[in-house]
């Protein structure tokens, strides 16, 4: 288990998570990832992707701690990036464009020019068919993946800055400024809202039912989708935190939180006794102005993501996903995109990710 962090310094941050009494977190790297500070990460069974301010998407293969290359199809800050399964992802950029990638090949199967502003967060729905995106231009967009077009288009009174599924794709959120609208999936509809007194930052679906919110403070909440009541609130962090993450190992729901304070931590909740704050597992002081936050799981052990979609361990959904590629195959290699042939999918690099205990000094400096 990896924690992979991003921060306003440039640098992208590895630490090994051991799960033990009790979980320890080690340096295992410390990469100078790009020209100008991460915006988002996203992670996989095998790669981790991260996206920056220097329009660029860098790829990690952690399987054998290489940089794989880099994508350059975006020209604007990267501000969201989500994987599907083991062969899809999907960015979204400042320059209104959300981008499909082949990940086995990392080919642009398709460029969309998604909103007129920019794309501020996008979500892909657990079956793989259904994808949302906010912007800057007031609308939440509906996308059919299977057709690869514009399904539907909602204005909003403001601009959302972050849009969510829940794991079961039964219901979705939006955040704008610090209003949270919770939508039910079969009338399109708002179901209930969630006002906070600061900016949320970002959220994470604990279970289908219980959100977990951050704000630009040092406060985490979950909250209850269905009575819009705060189920419990704790003190995570000394500054704003920045990001939130969740995963389940062996029925233990380990909530990891990134701030602005340099720290990382992981934190156990018992879902039977939601009402008591969570207990501090491990923390790791990075020294650094973090801004986005995922966990890299090994397939190998036996974790699973909590929020992940449901094509990473079903097969059937594989199965289905994979029909749907095959059927559309044509359209989405679509040779007559010019915005695709405009560019090369990837720049190839082969370089080691640095250990941060090294003396040896390169491109990439490591850090004790």
């Amino acid at each position: 288990m990896e924690l992979v962090a991003g921060c306003y310094e440039q640098v992208l941050f590895g630490f090994a998570a051991r799960p033990a009494e009790p979980w320890t977190v080690v340096p295992d790297f410390t990469h100078h990832a790009h020209s100008a500070s991460l915006s988002a990460v996203a992670v996989n069974n095998r790669y981790v992707v991260t996206g920056s301010r220097d329009e660029t998407i860098q790829i990690y293969d952690m399987k054998k701690k290489i940089e794989h290359g880099a994508l350059l199809q975006h020209n604007g800050t990267i501000t969201c990036l989500e994987f599907y399964g083991t062969a899809h992802l999907l960015s979204g950029a400042e320059d209104g464009l959300i981008c499909i990638w082949n990940t086995k090949r990392w080919e642009c199967l398709k460029s969309i020019k998604a909103h007129k502003g920019h794309v501020t967060s996008l979500s892909i729905h657990p079956s793989g068919k259904l994808a949302l995106s906010v912007g800057t231009d007031k609308t939440l967009r509906t996308w059919n993946l299977v057709e690869g077009r514009s399904a539907f288009i909602k204005n909003l009174k403001q601009n959302a800055h972050i849009i969510k599924w829940s794991p079961d794709g039964e219901r979705y959120v939006t955040v704008t400024t610090n209003k949270v609208d919770i939508y039910k999936l079969d009338t399109a509809s708002i179901t209930g809202t969630i006002t906070t007194e600061k900016r949320v930052s970002s959220l994470r679906f604990i279970t289908d039912s219980i959100l977990a919110i951050a704000g630009d403070d040092e406060i985490i909440r979950f909250y209850s989708c269905d009575s819009q009541k705060c189920l419990c609130e704790f003190k995570a962090h000394e500054n704003r935190i920045k990001d939130i993450y969740s995963f389940e190992k062996e029925g233990q729901h380990v909530i990891v939180t990134a701030s602005s304070d340099g720290y990382i931590k992981m934190w156990s909740l018992d879902l039977n006794k939601i009402k008591d704050v969570p207990s501090l597992l491990c923390e790791v002081n990075t020294k650094a102005r973090l801004t986005c936050l995922a966990v890299w799981l090994d397939q190998a052990s036996e974790m699973k993501e909590n929020s992940d979609k449901a094509a990473t361990s079903s097969q059937a959904n594989e199965d289905e996903k994979s029909s749907i590629v095959r059927k559309n195959k044509v359209f989405w290699t679509d040779k007559s995109d010019k915005t695709v042939k405009r560019k090369r999918k990837i720049t190839p690099e082969k370089q080691k990710l640095e250990a941060p205990l090294q003396k040896k000094k390169k491109k990439w400096n490591s850090s004790a």
